[in-house]
């Protein structure tokens, strides 16, 4: 083709309506993100599915939150406020006794889901970078139902889990309805995974960028307008029932400062280390989890275990984000910030090698929060002038991004979670920067490729 004829660029799928080039000839398409849509082709009957996708996701999402809701009264009388205060207001026998209820009706479930659907995909990560993003969804609402119920009883684990995989299940049967491209398929889950995180934390933006950034793996324009549709009409749906708020609330507007500053390049490095060490034992722990019969009894018991942890420390109920939220006001004692970043990550890891299914967004969330705010208030003996929230949400945002493998979507949860935090973004991008070039240099896994399955021979 002649760039000086003036003639339609016709590479690009789908065509422009404007057919001719500007004056200087050059292709719209050298522009790197602007390509064409390939085998994804972004046509009128895929941009139909990504809103059916995006209003089912957000349906979903509400339905599994309303389901969270219900065991979180069950079990600890929990309304609204902080669910770790409604933890602590029951007695120690309540609080184990809770767990082993969740334990025994969580490893009685999966053990039948396993069982009897074990031939159908649940895992969107694998079935998204391994295959076309085909997901069945008897399954995937099954365990979607039980670890949420699970959660709610108290388990240390994260709730996103259900949503992501509900949003990609929705992603692949709507495919088939429409009758779309393998191709079209995969990008489809892709975003209905992303959106279905971005509406139960109301965070559109985040969501839309982990689905680009870490399901799909490509920030090329026809990747990214589905990926931000499928999330804002998520979670616009998700407001029917979830609140249209910040996650976290009233987390002050730090103030920057040279020994913050500072302080992030040094807690980049450490977290990065903390968290290559995390992200091998989750893959260790993914690989020994039970199986068969052998979970009717070991995830009852680790379920009692992290129960009688729970006597002393009620914090650990849950997936973490009253833990967070105390640790963003600064408001959290030193000897529990120390205990809580040993005795958290080491629940949540017993609770998913026990073979439950679940998240660990905020957990790792949480953990990077608990660390943050521990090294900085023993940096502040040596150099003061910042606040411990601000320490804490630079912690978060460096071990969230390095854990994921993915620093832009860390950065941008965060941000979306407490909808501020901008006055320090550039020491939480320094130490989130750092962090995550920590851990691709030691070992690269994150906490997505580190719990895949086993390949079968």
């Amino acid at each position: 083709m002649s760039s000086s004829s003036g003639e339609s660029e016709r590479l690009r799928i789908p065509q422009p309506l404007i057919k001719h080039r500007v004056p200087s000839g050059r292709g719209a398409m050298e522009q790197p993100n602007v390509t064409h849509d390939g085998e994804a082709r972004l046509s009128g009957m895929f941009w139909l599915a990504v809103i059916a996708t995006g209003v089912a996701t957000g349906l979903i999402g509400d339905g599994l939150m309303i389901i969270l809701a219900w065991a979180e009264r069950l079990s600890f009388n929990y309304h609204s406020g902080s669910f770790q205060d409604a933890v602590a207001q029951t007695s120690g026998l309540h609080r184990v006794t809770s767990l082993v209820v969740a334990g025994i009706f969580g490893a009685g479930s999966w053990f039948l889901i396993r069982k009897y659907l074990g031939h159908e995909k649940s895992e969107i990560d694998d079935s998204l970078w391994r295959g076309d993003g085909e997901l069945s969804v008897r399954r995937s609402a099954l365990t979607s139902i039980v670890s949420e119920i699970v959660i709610g009883l108290g388990a240390s684990i994260g709730r996103e889990a259900a949503p992501k995989l509900m949003g990609g299940a929705s992603g692949s049967l709507i495919s088939h309805y429409f009758k779309l491209s393998s191709a079209q398929k995969r990008l489809l889950v892709a975003c209905g995974g992303g959106a279905g995180f971005a509406c139960v934390y109301n965070i559109p933006l985040g969501g839309a960028i982990f689905a680009a950034e870490v399901l799909y793996g490509s920030f090329a324009l026809p990747a990214v307008l589905p990926a931000l549709a499928t999330s804002l009409i998520a979670t616009a749906t998700g407001w029917l029932y979830l609140p249209n708020r910040p996650t976290y609330l009233d987390i002050p507007n730090f103030r920057l400062s040279a020994t913050l500053m500072v302080w992030s390049v040094v807690a980049g490095f450490v977290i990065g280390i903390i968290t290559v060490g995390y992200i091998r034992v989750i893959g260790w722990l993914a690989v020994l989890r039970p199986s068969g019969t052998r979970l009717l009894w070991i995830m009852p018991l680790t379920f009692a275990l992290v129960g009688v942890i729970g006597i002393k420390y009620p914090q650990i109920f849950g997936n973490g984000k009253d833990i967070a939220h105390q640790a963003f006001l600064g408001v959290t004692a030193l000897s529990l910030l120390a205990a809580l970043a040993i005795i958290k990550p080491f629940v949540t890891a017993l609770t998913l090698g026990s073979g439950a299914a679940g998240g660990l967004l905020t957990p790792v969330l949480a953990t990077g929060a608990l660390l943050g705010a521990l090294t900085g208030s023993l940096w502040l003996h040596i150099w003061p002038g910042a606040s411990l929230g601000a320490f804490a949400l630079i912690g978060a945002a460096a071990m969230l991004g390095a854990a994921m493998q993915a620093p832009l979507a860390g950065l941008v949860i965060i941000l979306e979670l407490i909808h501020g935090g901008f006055n320090i973004a550039i020491p939480m991008m320094a130490a989130t920067l750092i962090a995550t070039v920590v851990v691709r240099a030691v070992d690269g896994y994150s906490i997505y490729s580190a719990r895949l399955p086993k390949l079968k021979q």
